[in-house]
């Protein structure tokens, strides 16, 4: 038996909060978990900051991917024998599932933000690189790797396969919503998937839902929205962000500015020159930036030490609500009043952005192009998920964004001034920003 057919000769299974069991039958599947690269997943946190909101969200990226793979496995289970669908892909759906995030960082997007980074850059970088992931697939035949590179970039030919991995209503989704929901115990992310994953129909380029289960997919679609606005934009987390980004700001800065550091930050200096190489990227995980920002807690460098105190000690910026459009003129006083009082405003008066687009339908040429949702009529005909749906048809399009201006409280009501404190309250808790 060719190593891409082989079997365990018994079925591993990880016991999942979520999904009950995790099946793994494919030896292809099993080693791969257990490359260090995969294992290495278990080091970053799922939701980066939020654990300082929701104290329960401690789960890892790991948890997420091998949730994802159990998704595409049932999906594939239920594809069997139906038209369009081809079992020879297979292990391909299951591998690009099982690897999609393999390249997230330490907090992953405040990384890549400061940084420049793109953590797909860095999962094509690992399947394809001189790494065990990359033995793994091209035992399975040679070009292996590429087919699951190509499938996570959404590059591959086979559009129905991309689409189960990324899509409007894809595993990737349909896991983190679920697992967010249950780590951070809220009641807002949980849909009906059992109906979703039964009334789920492959077709030539995508998958489609019957129109019978129209109903479960707006809950999944409102239930992602109510995530993303209760839980992954929440304001306290996003102060905590606030404040990991000016760290590793101030850290980079300090670098380029020649300061000398009491430890000097080994696992970063790649990161702050701009030349990060694979192997650097690898061995930095969120347990080595929590050791250097606790010891930089005692660095001569007062903004250092002071942000790393905050965001190991969860003393967290306040916040006001904050309009670009109307309010640049307050931000432009408040910035001069921060520096008059001795407070640096490029990292202690921050303006923070969030926004989603719940659910899109097609706009063709559009840089990014959302392939939308498509009901299976009773007369084998499709339909947009918004021309049938009153509830998506309200939020299809819409963007919402939210701006909140993030300061440090404990500070100002430090100012000896109190003339400037005066200035600045009046600015801040003015009705425009209340």
């Amino acid at each position: 038996m060719s190593y891409k057919d082989e079997q365990l000769h018994e079925e591993k299974v990880f016991k999942d909060p979520v999904h009950r069991y995790v099946h793994v039958r494919d030896r292809v599947i099993w080693d791969l978990i257990a490359t260090p690269e995969f294992q290495r997943l278990r080091r970053i946190k799922q939701l980066g900051t939020t654990n300082i909101t929701f104290h329960g969200a401690e789960h890892s990226r790991f948890n997420h991917s091998l949730g994802v793979y159990e998704i595409v496995r049932r999906i594939i289970y239920n594809f069997q024998d139906r038209a369009h669908w081809n079992n020879d892909y297979r292990l391909l759906c299951l591998c690009a599932a099982l690897l999609h995030d393999l390249g997230h960082g330490p907090f992953s997007h405040s990384f890549e933000k400061v940084f420049k980074l793109d953590h797909e850059h860095f999962t094509q970088q690992i399947i394809l690189g001189d790494t065990y992931v990359n033995k793994i697939l091209e035992r399975v035949q040679p070009g292996f790797a590429q087919d699951v590179a190509d499938v996570i970039a959404k590059t591959y030919s086979d559009k129905l396969v991309v689409s189960l991995i990324s899509s409007q209503i894809d595993a990737d989704r349909m896991d983190y919503l679920q697992r967010d929901a249950y780590f951070t115990g809220v009641s807002y992310g949980h849909f009906d998937m059992e109906r979703i994953l039964r009334v789920m129909r492959p077709i030539e380029d995508q998958v489609v839902i019957k129109s019978s289960g129209m109903h479960a997919v707006e809950d999944y679609i409102m239930s992602r929205y109510q995530m993303y606005w209760q839980v992954y934009f929440h304001p306290v987390t996003r102060s905590a962000e606030v404040i990991l980004t000016k760290i590793l700001h101030r850290a980079k800065y300090l670098y380029e500015s020649d300061y000398a550091f009491k430890l000097q930050p080994l696992h970063f200096l790649s990161f702050f020159s701009g030349n990060v190489s694979l192997a650097e990227y690898l061995k930095l995980d969120e347990s080595i930036v929590h050791y250097y920002f606790q010891l930089w807690q005692e660095e001569d460098d007062e903004i250092l030490r002071d942000l790393c105190e905050r965001f190991m000690n969860r003393r967290l910026f306040k916040y006001v609500e904050f309009n670009p459009n109307k309010q640049m003129n307050d931000w432009m006083k408040l910035y001069q009043l921060f520096k008059d009082a001795g407070i640096d405003p490029d990292y202690y008066l921050v303006v923070d952005s969030s926004s989603d687009l719940p659910y899109d339908f097609y706009r063709p040429g559009e840089e990014e192009e959302r392939l939308p949702i498509h009901l299976l009529l009773q007369n084998e005909t499709l339909k947009e998920l918004s021309r049938h749906s009153d509830i998506v048809e309200a939020i299809s399009g819409k963007k919402r964004t939210d701006h909140k201006l993030y300061f440090p409280k404990d500070l100002l009501l430090a100012i000896k001034d109190k003339a400037i404190v005066q200035e600045i309250t009046d600015i801040l808790y003015s009705k425009e920003m209340s």
